[in-house]
């Protein structure tokens, strides 16, 4: 008897295995094309961040100001502007913005006279943050197709708007010091 209990709890453990592995499988295949085309450009677009870069002012602002606000859209309509979702993503960007300040996080940006533009060093860094929101806003989309009552609970919409927000402090504390970068090489007017 004593043989036969462990034997069940394998077969259980097994099925439960199997269960997940078909649920995450039927996840993957049921996920329209376009988020795997989205996931292909993203990875594209930060292999391209290992190599230095060189910037307009203008681009380099406007792109993280673009991630930025679409991150805010994203919450206020996946949320329907629940004030959870959007206190948290206000907290998350604040803080992430000013420790990204306190460490200079981006401190490798130069301006170039010569050249006009924006030298940004490469880094595996976009790439990683590309990545982690693409997960983030993926199992968040499962989520709440999968258990639409989420979204209408104020802990599960705080820290979903807190992790929303903490990738928009990333994006604009690096448009911040790309500004800071060019306004310090007084290349601002020139920039633009």
């Amino acid at each position: 008897m004593s043989k036969s209990a462990p034997s069940n709890r394998h077969c259980t453990a097994g099925s439960h295995r199997t269960r997940r592995i078909a649920m995450f499988s039927e996840l993957f295949q049921h996920a329209p094309t376009w988020v795997w085309v989205v996931l292909v450009m993203l990875i594209a677009f930060g292999v391209r961040q290992l190599s230095e870069q060189r910037r307009t002012l203008r681009r380099a602002v406007t792109l993280s100001l673009a991630m930025a606000g679409l991150s805010l859209y994203g919450v206020s309509t996946t949320f329907q502007g629940e004030p959870p979702a959007l206190g948290g993503w206000m907290v998350g960007a604040v803080a992430v913005l000013a420790l990204a300040h306190m460490i200079n996080a981006w401190g490798g940006i130069r301006w170039s006279h010569v050249e006009r533009c924006l030298i940004v060093p490469g880094s595996a860094m976009p790439l990683v943050l590309f990545l982690s929101l693409f997960t983030i806003k993926f199992a968040v989309g499962v989520m709440v197709a999968t258990m639409p009552g989420l979204i209408h609970q104020a802990l599960f919409d705080s820290v979903v708007g807190l992790c929303y927000g903490a990738f928009s402090g990333v994006f604009l504390s690096r448009g911040l010091s790309m500004w800071r970068a060019a306004r310090v090489a007084g290349a601002t007017q020139a920039a633009y």
